[in-house]
């Protein structure tokens, strides 16, 4: 599935009208089904749907072991997606879990119960960084923007260590990315201790608790956080960054990961 199309449009600039073509993201919508039970629909591109699939599951901790996956496959249809995920667990105690709406774009959910849990952890990963560190890596994930640059309506995020990023993914939303990366270490067992997220949109609550649930200790994006990140962060001991860009960026709470902090 391509991730944009291009339209013919009309263009004004200068006082003119000129025809012109303009590159559009893909949008289309991913049904994740847990033990034939709908879950959720989120809007996406369409790009690795099973990372996105069983990323979301593990980053809202529908699902916590690999060991409890049975089977994951993807439909595809003209116009969706649907993801058939079948687990050991019980599907009816998901069902009575209470949703609430996200700041994301689409159908972002996130189930209550996932802050009170988050929430009473301390995140104790010993991994340190530099500032200048930190502004390569946030400069690098820019640098591979390329669908945003082309579009213009993306985010993007990345799995690095301090040395260089290892996963890229690019989205609609911010929460599709960092889920995209959450599937790709849980099914391919990649160690996420040791690393951190860098990513690009605004850093809500719900976004800081999935990277905590993918085992990162350092999160940093080019944009602002929330008040409820924030407090979370500095409660469970996480490394928060933000506005990371330009050479310049805020800590908003550095957990003794910080190199000259």
């Amino acid at each position: 599935m391509k991730d944009s199309v291009t339209y013919d449009v009309v263009e004004f600039g200068e006082g003119i009208f000129r025809k012109t073509e303009a590159i559009a993201i893909q949008e289309v919508p991913l049904t994740i089904y847990l033990n034939g039970h709908e879950v959720v629909t989120l809007l996406c591109t369409g790009k690795v749907p099973i990372f996105l699939a069983v990323g979301f599951l593990k980053s809202d901790g529908l699902i916590t072991d690999y060991e409890q996956l049975k089977d994951v496959k993807v439909e595809e249809e003209p116009e969706r997606l649907m993801a058939h995920v079948e687990t050991t667990h019980d599907p009816f105690k998901f069902q009575r879990l209470e949703r609430s709406i996200t700041s994301g774009c689409g159908k972002g959910t996130n189930f209550t119960r996932n802050v009170e849990t988050i929430a009473s952890t301390t995140v104790t990963t010993k991994l340190i960084v530099t500032p200048e560190q930190v502004l390569r890596l946030s400069a690098e994930l820019n640098e591979r923007s390329t669908l945003f640059r082309a579009t213009g309506g993306c985010h993007n995020a990345s799995l690095a260590t301090p040395e260089g990023i290892l996963i890229f993914r690019e989205d609609i939303g911010r929460h599709n990315a960092i889920d995209m990366i959450c599937g790709e270490c849980f099914l391919d067992k990649i160690p996420t201790e040791d690393k951190l997220i860098v990513s690009t949109g605004r850093i809500a609550s719900e976004i800081l608790m999935k990277v905590m649930r993918l085992g990162v200790s350092i999160l940093v994006s080019g944009a602002a956080a929330t008040r409820f990140s924030i407090d979370l962060a500095r409660k469970t001991n996480m490394t928060l960054i933000g506005r990371a860009r330009k050479g310049r960026m805020v800590v908003y709470n550095h957990g003794g990961r910080i190199a000259g902090l």
